[in-house]
Order: structure tokens, then C-alpha cells, then sequence
């Protein structure tokens, strides 16, 4: 049976590689699993962030923009994302790391029924940390975070979108993806890959207005997760039998994906499990040195000269 396994990946806009290097890995205590670049623009930084090994359902990553902007927030857009906690406990831990770290957060409080800690990291991107005390099969600790077991970040939860027209997202997801709704407010409501699952949620709000203009701490889009190319190809014939746009599979070496965008404009990614990054670089030294898909490695010496260095500093 061909199903969507959760979310894969959400892909933002950071201004500064450096203070974004130090806020995920320091901070958050997550793992940097690859430094890339945008293999369709090599002149900016592409990092990932994730569990031990960047499991998919765990990755947030980031485009280096210098010149980006601030967001002029609106609709049509993704506008939060969740990230799963094991506790409340583990709330209570988070919210006094964010104080003594000057990280601006707010209180703790419920976001789709669940207690929660809203914070913001330096571009303002909007995150939530969520309870999830059921386990992540998928999620392997690093041990080497800064953050002690018990309270880091096991991967992605709800991802927050906020449309106009929420009918035809959720045609999108029900119809054609097999979501199910899981609860309904007034213009909210909450869909679900897997049922009974928070890793991936969707929670789509109704909002008019004007559309979103992205700059920095915008979320560029959300991946969702597929098993393999024979599965990716299944997706592929269904959005174009919905009449979607996509320039078909995309080998990003890494994994393989393809992109569209819904009927209110929100960016789409299929991407699948593997290969992964162990494909280029051993566990142990994952994410620490600039790494390249085999098309990129020719011109090695031309791209490190575009990118400014990140520092390691703690």
C-alpha cells in the first residue's frame, strides 16, 4: 500500500549561515548531518539539521540568503513548525534554557490539544515545541547534543499552514494524499498522514488577506515522506492527474524528490527515504566539512570561494 510516511523535511530562509549554525546546534542541541549547498543555486549554503543520523521526519534545513529581507507575514503560506518534546518535564527544561539564553519564547500553554512552548529562533521563525510522549520509531538520540536525552528535540510534529482557501488544501490532502481530518475548530483543522500520529500533522488555518511575502525565518516548503523512486512515481501520476504542475523527479543524490504547488500557492516536496547522508560521509564525521553531490564536486574550489566560512564556535 503507497501512503505518506509523515513529514520528511522543512526547508527555511536564514540571512546569516553562522548564527543559524549556533542556534540548532547549540542551542537546540540538534545535528548539523550535512553541510550542502542549493544545488540549483551553489552560491548559498544548504544546512541540515537533524537526529543522529537525519532521519527523515527530523530534518529542518536552511538556505542562506545575505540579502533576504524580513517576512511580511500574510496567507498563503506556511507559518509555524512543530517540534516534538518527550514531556512536559521536558517543556519545563526548554523554557529555562530559552530564559537563560535570551531566546525569545512564551509561556507554556496547548497548541492542537497538546501542551506546548512557542519560541522564535534569530531569523523569527516560528517554532513550537510539543509533547509527544509516545516514541519516535524513526528517531535516533545524538550523543553528543548538548541537551540531555530525555528533553531533545525528537523530530518534526504539526506543521502550520495558513491559506485562504482551506477547501481546496484540503482536497489536496484528503483526496489525493489520503489525510485524515483528526479535529476541527473554527478555521482550524487538524489532518494526519498516519492516524493517532503527531509527526505528520498538518493544521490548516483560514485566513484572508494578503499573500505572505518571504524573507528571512520564512518556510520555503514542506517535504513529506515516501518510501521509495517506485513510490515517488506513484505520487507523480497522481498530482499531474490533479492537474498540478511539476518539472517530475528530481535526483537531489541525497534522496530523491519532486516539487508542486497546491491550489493556494503552498510548496510541496515528495521526497524519499534514502539513500541518505551516510551516502558521502561516515557517521562519525557527518556535517562537519562542506559536502557535494557528484555533479557540484568539479567545482569545488569556485563554490568554497562564494561561501563565507561557518565558525564552530560554542
Amino acid at each position: 500500500m503507497t501512503y505518506i510516511a509523515g513529514h520528511h523535511h522543512t526547508s527555511m530562509i536564514t540571512k546569516d549561515a553562522n548564527k543559524n549554525n549556533h542556534f540548532y546546534k547549540n542551542i537546540l542541541g540538534l545535528r548539523r548531518v550535512k553541510m550542502t549547498v542549493n544545488q540549483d543555486d551553489p552560491s548559498m549554503y544548504h544546512l541540515f539539521f537533524g537526529d543522529e543520523i537525519g532521519s527523515p521526519g527530523t530534518e529542518l534545513t536552511f538556505f542562506e540568503i545575505p540579502m533576504a529581507g524580513r517576512t511580511h507575514k500574510g496567507t498563503n503560506s506556511i507559518t509555524r513548525i512543530g517540534l516534538l518534546v518527550p514531556s512536559y518535564e521536558s517543556l519545563l527544561f526548554w523554557s529555562e534554557r530559552f530564559k537563560q539564553l535570551k531566546v525569545k519564547h512564551g509561556e507554556i500553554t496547548e497548541y492542537t490539544q497538546r501542551p506546548s512552548l512557542s519560541f522564535e529562533d534569530p531569523d523569527g521563525l516560528q517554532l513550537v515545541l510539543i509533547v509527544s510522549e509516545q516514541s519516535l520509531s524513526f528517531w535516533r538520540g545524538w550523543s553528543q547534543s548538548l541537551i540531555p536525552k530525555e528533553h531533545q528535540i525528537m523530530g518534526m510534529g504539526p506543521v502550520e499552514m495558513t491559506v485562504r482557501r482551506p477547501e481546496k488544501l484540503q482536497d489536496t490532502l484528503v483526496n489525493m494524499f489520503g489525510y485524515s481530518i483528526s479535529y476541527r475548530e473554527e478555521k482550524l483543522t487538524v489532518y494526519q498522514s498516519l492516524a493517532g500520529e503527531p509527526f505528520g500533522e498538518i493544521v490548516v488555518i483560514e485566513k484572508d488577506g494578503p499573500d505572505e511575502r518571504p524573507g528571512r525565518g520564512s518556510v520555503h516548503h514542506l517535504a513529506i515522506r515516501v518510501k521509495d523512486e517506485e513510490e515517488l512515481k506513484y505520487w507523480e501520476s497522481k498530482v499531474r492527474e490533479k492537474g498540478f504542475l511539476t518539472n517530475g523527479i528530481i535526483d537531489r543524490y541525497y534522496f530523491k524528490s519532486l516539487y508542486f504547488r497546491e491550489s493556494n500557492g503552498i510548496l510541496f516536496e515528495i521526497a524519499t527515504d534514502g539513500p541518505g547522508f551516510t551516502i558521502d560521509t561516515d557517521l562519525v564525521h557527518l556535517g562537519e566539512t562542506l559536502d557535494l553531490p557528484p555533479f557540484l564536486e568539479e567545482r569545488r574550489e569556485e563554490i568554497e570561494k562564494m561561501l563565507k566560512p561557518i565558525e564552530e564556535n560554542e
